[in-house]
C-alpha cells in the first residue's frame, strides 16, 4: 500500500520525539509534517529541538530538515497530511478546541492527550481491548459535521500495564481493584538530565493520575448504546478501582501492583491460562506494530523488572508476575509496560494502524 502522510502535532516534546522515532521505516506511515508552538515555527526540526533530543539515536534524516509549522496553522498542516498524531502541552480546553478544529478540517486526529477522553462519542482505544468502540466515530462525525475528520484518543499511560492483565479475566466479574502504580519520569516528559531532583527519589503524587487510573478503565470496558443519534460509549459500573500513583526514579516503564476481588471464583490455573492464551484483534488483523504475544507471565518472583522487561515486544507488550492469593482480596500480581511506547506514542501508532485497517483513515 502507498504510505499515508502523517503529521505530528507537538513534535518537539518527548512524546512527539517518540512518535518520530517509532515511525522510522514504518510500512504504512511517513512523517511529512511536524508542528509545534509558534516559537519553533519556521525552524528546521533539528534546529527547533536543539539539545532537547531525548534519545541516544539521531533524529531521522527524513524528518530533521522538515520546517516546523505552527500547530495553530491548521490549514497549512491539513494540506500536507492524511492524518495527525497530537501530543501537545497545552491547557485542556485549548487542546480540545485544537483537536476539534483539525477534525473539522477533515483531518483525523489520533490523540495522546486527555482533553477529549471523557466525551461519550470519542473512542478511547487500546486495540487489543475495545476495537468495537470505533463504531462511535459515526456519531462523533454527526456532532462535528464532518465527513472524514474525527478524534480518537489513547488512554492514560498509568493504566496500560494492569488493564490488559485484567481484561482477559472480565468474565470472572472483577468487583474491586486496588492498584498502586510506580511511574517512570519519562511520563512527565523528562529524563534524569532535565530532572536531577528525581535521582534517588520517589514522589507520592502525580496530579490527576489517581483519578484517571480509577475512571479510564471503566470507559475501556464500557458498552455501546444508541441514544437516538447513533452509538455512544457508556462506562462500565464495575469494578470499583482505588488507585495510588507514585513517581519513581526509573527512566522508562510503569509498574503496577494489583489486588483484585472477583464475583466468581477463579483459580490460579485459570488466570494463567487466560493470560497465556489471550489473542487480540490487533493480532488477527496483522497490524504492523501488534505484539504477539501481547502478554507474558514470569514464574520467577523477581520479574518483571523495569530495566529487563520494559522493551518486551519492542515496548508494545505487557509483562506480568507474582500471581498469588491475597488475604483481603482474592488475587494479587504485578504488571509492567513501557509508558512512552505502549502507553503513549506506540499505542497511538497501533491505534492508527487499526483505524486504517478498519477504513476510518484513508489517503486523501
Amino acid at each position: 500500500m502507498e504510505r499515508l502522510r502523517v503529521g505530528i502535532i507537538g513534535a518537539t516534546g518527548m512524546v512527539g520525539q517518540r512518535f518520530i522515532s517509532l515511525l522510522r521505516g514504518h510500512p504504512w506511515f511517513q512523517v511529512t509534517c511536524v508542528a509545534a508552538s509558534a516559537r519553533s515555527a519556521g525552524k528546521t526540526y533539528r534546529e527547533a529541538v536543539g539539545d532537547r533530543w531525548f534519545f541516544d539515536w539521531q533524529i531521522p534524516e527524513d524528518v530533521a530538515d522538515l520546517t516546523v509549522v505552527d500547530a495553530s496553522d491548521v490549514d497549512t498542516v491539513a494540506e500536507q497530511v492524511d492524518f495527525v498524531f497530537c501530543a501537545v502541552d497545552m491547557k485542556k480546553d485549548e487542546i480540545r478546541a485544537l483537536e476539534e478544529n483539525y477534525a473539522k478540517y477533515e483531518v483525523p486526529v489520533v490523540s495522546n492527550n486527555s482533553a477529549c477522553r471523557g466525551i461519550e462519542d470519542v473512542p478511547m482505544v487500546v486495540p487489543e481491548i475495545n476495537s468495537q468502540h470505533l463504531d462511535v466515530i459515526a456519531t462523533q462525525r454527526k456532532r462535528l459535521g464532518t465527513a472524514r475528520g474525527f478524534i480518537t484518543v489513547k488512554p492514560n499511560c498509568s493504566i496500560q500495564s494492569y488493564v490488559p492483565a485484567l481484561t482477559p479475566l472480565l468474565d470472572f466479574r472483577p468487583e474491586k481493584v486496588s492498584v498502586c502504580t510506580y511511574q517512570a519520569i519519562s511520563g512527565a516528559g523528562k529524563n534524569f538530565r532535565t530532572w536531577p531532583e528525581m535521582v534517588d527519589n520517589v514522589i507520592p503524587y502525580i496530579g490527576g493520575e489517581d483519578e484517571k487510573s480509577e475512571q479510564e478503565p471503566l470507559k475501556l470496558w464500557g458498552h455501546l448504546e444508541d441514544r437516538g443519534n447513533g452509538p455512544v460509549i457508556v462506562n462500565a459500573e464495575l469494578p470499583v478501582i482505588s488507585a495510588q500513583c507514585l513517581r519513581v526514579a526509573a527512566s522508562d516503564g510503569h509498574m503496577a501492583a494489583v489486588s483484585v476481588a472477583f464475583g466468581k471464583k477463579v483459580t490460579k490455573e485459570e488466570i494463567l491460562d487466560r493470560w497465556n492464551h489471550y489473542e487480540t484483534e490487533a493480532q488477527r488483523l496483522e497490524l504492523p506494530s501488534a505484539p504477539k504475544p501481547f502478554l507474558q507471565y514470569f514464574d520467577d518472583p523477581a520479574r518483571p523488572q523495569t530495566r529487563l522487561d520494559r522493551d518486551f515486544q519492542n515496548g508494545f507488550g505487557v509483562s506480568i508476575g507474582r500471581l498469588r492469593e491475597d488475604r483481603i482480596f482474592d488475587w494479587r500480581f504485578v504488571c509492567l509496560s513501557h509508558n512512552t511506547i505502549r502507553g503513549a506514542a506506540g499505542g497511538g501508532i497501533l491505534t492508527a494502524e487499526l483505524l486504517c485497517r478498519k477504513g476510518y483513515i484513508q489517503a486523501k
